[in-house]
């Protein structure tokens, strides 16, 4: 098994994508996202997989997913939003790099707003980030080994903080 340079976990909307791809550039390293490999795999979004076969089946989906980035990616690895919610990958995330970027739910609600593109927070999304966050935080932090808010944070300065709280040298 390959060991993972750092994996990024937080809600949707949280900026993993963004502060992965800056922190693989500043590590030297490549960058993977899981959401990335699902829709290539099935060929469609994440939202449509939701539509047509529901949320047990996309977390299916996701978990493989999640378990053959981890098992073969050398690198900065970012994770869908909900894929904490798996105690097997709870367990693989044991002794890996990772951070839980984290966000306040204005925040939240400013860089997701109504977006389709996101079907768990379709109907009312402040509420639903409340509650998912609710059902999520302990999770998030239980694997985390550092926890990075991005409230007021450039991508930049959270790529800064990332690498300052795992005493991560740059390339």
């Amino acid at each position: 098994m390959t060991a993972v340079q750092l994996v990024l976990v937080g809600p949707m909307g949280v900026g993993k994508s963004t502060v992965g791809r800056l922190l693989a550039e500043r590590l030297g390293v490549a960058y993977r996202d899981t959401d990335d490999d699902i829709v290539a795999e099935q060929g469609r979004t994440i939202a449509e997989i939701f539509v047509d076969e529901g949320e047990p089946a996309f977390r299916a989906i996701e978990k493989a997913a999640v378990h053959r980035a981890l098992a073969e990616h050398d690198g900065v690895l970012a994770l869908g939003g909900g894929s904490i919610l798996d105690a097997d990958t709870r367990a693989l995330l044991a002794g890996q790099r990772v951070v839980y970027l984290s966000m306040d739910v204005e925040e939240a609600v400013k860089r997701t707003g109504l977006n389709a593109a996101r079907p768990l927070l379709a109907v009312n999304p402040r509420k639903q980030w409340r509650e998912l966050m609710e059902a999520r935080r302990h999770l998030y932090e239980e694997v985390a080994t550092a926890v990075v808010a991005t409230d007021g944070r450039t991508p930049e300065e959270v790529t800064q903080v990332a690498l300052d709280a795992l005493e991560l040298k740059e390339a």
